[in-house]
């Protein structure tokens, strides 16, 4: 009896371990189109300048204009980086660039690059880049204490709720359209080799 016990309990575990790396793959998969969203290096920028920016939240005419400027710097970062991409030529290397009509700018003369073009899919990843990106900035805690603290008082919940709503809806719609974009910064899935 506590054998086969034991064994309905191993061929549980064996069952759920092997279930588990298909939806542990899909939610990876998820995650990491979400985090491919927002430029890792504007982010930090902006959490790391934030503060110095706002004086901590007790921010004077030229904090609140200084912090402006960083929000939509930031914001132009994330919206750009979405129309880049990058590719390995025949010699191995990486290059980058911006994403037309016609494939990629500025593009080598001996590279086919017409499946680079500019899609749908661009627009939307911009647009809600720069959603999830307004989203943070503006309901930081920093942001919120210099442009309006009032509104950290009444609307503590909102401050709360905001956030994962917009990245659950965010989320959602990434899964529908996936990026395979590599642009500026992040490297080409076959790359191994220099970049140019």
């Amino acid at each position: 009896m506590g054998v086969s016990a034991s064994s309905s309990k191993t061929e549980a575990l064996t069952t759920s371990q092997t279930t588990s790396p298909g939806i542990s793959a899909k939610t990876f998969t998820g995650v990491g189109n979400l985090i491919k969203v927002l430029p890792t290096g504007t982010v930090f920028l902006f959490q790391f300048l934030n503060p110095v920016v706002t004086n901590s939240g007790s921010c004077t005419a030229v904090n609140k204009t200084l912090d402006a400027i960083l929000i939509v710097l930031c914001a132009v970062s994330c919206c750009f980086a979405s129309f880049t991409d990058s590719y390995t030529d025949s010699d191995g290397k990486t290059h980058y660039g911006i994403v037309t009509n016609t494939g990629l700018w500025p593009s080598s003369s001996s590279e086919d690059l017409s499946k680079y073009k500019l899609r749908f899919g661009d627009f939307v990843h911009a647009f809600f880049a720069l959603v999830v990106f307004a989203v943070l900035s503006l309901l930081d805690s920093n942001t919120v204490r210099c442009f309006y603290p009032e509104f950290e008082l009444e609307q503590k919940i909102l401050l709360q709720v905001l956030p994962p709503v917009i990245g659950a809806i965010s989320g959602s719609v990434f899964m529908l359209f996936p990026n395979n974009r590599h642009g500026i910064g992040y490297p080409s899935s076959d790359d191994d080799n220099t970049t140019s």
